[in-house]
């Protein structure tokens, strides 16, 4: 799942505060799955990749799963107090 800022001041606060910790927090169900975060600073956004969240994956099965489009969503749904200048 991709999460991306806007601006310079944006990414400095996103690599701050999105930690794997708190994503596990924003998402309870990834507590006990495996996540990676991967900075990209030029791109300023975070990668996070939560091993075993869709199970096997869409490439274990016949037909489309849309659940993996979802997971983003369901973390933009989050409560996060983020910084007024930010907004």
């Amino acid at each position: 799942m991709g999460v991306w800022a806007r601006s310079d001041e944006g990414w400095r606060w996103l690599a701050h505060t999105l930690t794997v910790e708190r994503l596990r927090t924003l998402l309870p169900e990834t507590a006990d799955l495996p996540v990676t975060r991967q900075a990209l600073p030029a791109l300023r956004a975070l990668n996070f990749t939560v091993t075993g969240l869709l199970g096997e994956g869409v490439a274990a099965r016949a037909r489309f799963d849309p659940q993996a489009k979802a997971v983003g969503e369901w973390l933009r749904s989050r409560h996060l107090d983020i910084p007024e200048s930010l907004l």
